[in-house]
């Protein structure tokens, strides 16, 4: 195991506390098209108020999203990215008391949001543009590293893992090598399984059953299992929005394990999954 980093990581515009165990990332989508809410939160004001409502129920950080990553969506060009997101940044940045976190793999749509107020890099592609990792070691901030085999257009077509645990993990120490290699330190990178990005229920049920090997590497880990598909196969739940318990079940799995952030749309449920876990966990520790 590599040393153990800081219960608290602070950097020039942001501050994340871990003293407790697991802080929860609110999903704000600015998109028509997402896979459970697209569409709700298209009107700049209507986000705002959402990103609001959530950092007031226990959000520490809101995940802004211009483009939806869901299985077989198109990419959206960074013009209409920046469009969406910009506004909603600016606002939240200012009012939210949270961290804002730009959900993105287009290197302009991250700078226009870095420039907006956005103190975090969430990376579907962990950094396959080279100059957005140059861009987060120059703005020194934080950057989540997501496994993903294929694209959202072709991820969900037929994934195939000889060792799907050891390979994701094995991707995402590269990955991270290579962010320490562009400037950007061990303590601002986060590695992210991508449950759900190329994945089927079996992939995605082991990744979870091994999230601790994740914790071992000595990385911060985020997950993000909210509301996803492989839920609604457990459960038999088609609507995503039903799959609040079933991601709960998830939420205290990965909080348990020593998962940093937690990806979730249900905020206010899932912050007291995750309160209550910490409080159990820390006082077994004393």
């Amino acid at each position: 195991m590599a040393d153990r980093l800081n219960n608290v990581l602070e950097w020039g515009v942001g501050r994340l506390d871990f003293s407790s165990g697991a802080v929860v990332m609110g999903v704000l989508n600015v998109t028509p098209d997402s896979f459970s809410d697209g569409g709700r939160f298209i009107d700049t004001e209507k986000a705002i108020e959402h990103g609001l409502k959530m950092a007031a129920e226990g959000a520490a950080i809101i995940d802004v999203g211009p483009e939806s990553s869901r299985p077989g969506a198109e990419a959206v060009g960074a013009r209409e990215q920046i469009r969406r997101a910009v506004p909603v940044i600016e606002r939240l940045a200012s009012e939210a008391g949270a961290v804002i976190s730009i959900d993105t793999r287009d290197y302009e749509v991250a700078a226009a949001a870095m420039e907006a107020g956005a103190a975090m890099l969430n990376d579907i592609t962990a950094l396959a543009d080279e100059r957005t990792g140059q861009l987060a070691a120059e703005k020194k901030v934080p950057v989540v590293l997501m496994h993903m085999q294929g694209t959202p257009e072709t991820m969900q077509a037929e994934p195939r893992y000889d060792d799907v645990v050891s390979e994701v993990l094995e991707y995402l120490l590269e990955r991270a090598a290579k962010a320490e290699r562009l400037g950007i330190p061990r303590e601002r990178i986060f590695i992210d399984p991508g449950i759900g990005f190329g994945k089927t229920l079996e992939h995605n049920l082991l990744l979870l059953r091994n999230i601790k090997r994740f914790v071992e590497t000595g990385y911060r880990v985020l997950v993000g299992t909210s509301r996803k598909g492989f839920i609604g196969e457990i459960t038999h739940k088609e609507n995503p929005a039903d799959r609040i318990f079933g991601t709960a079940a998830t939420v205290a799995l990965c909080a348990a394990a020593g998962v940093s952030v937690v990806r979730v749309h249900d905020v206010s449920e899932m912050a007291d999954v995750v309160r209550v876990v910490n409080t159990v966990i820390s006082n077994i520790k004393r």
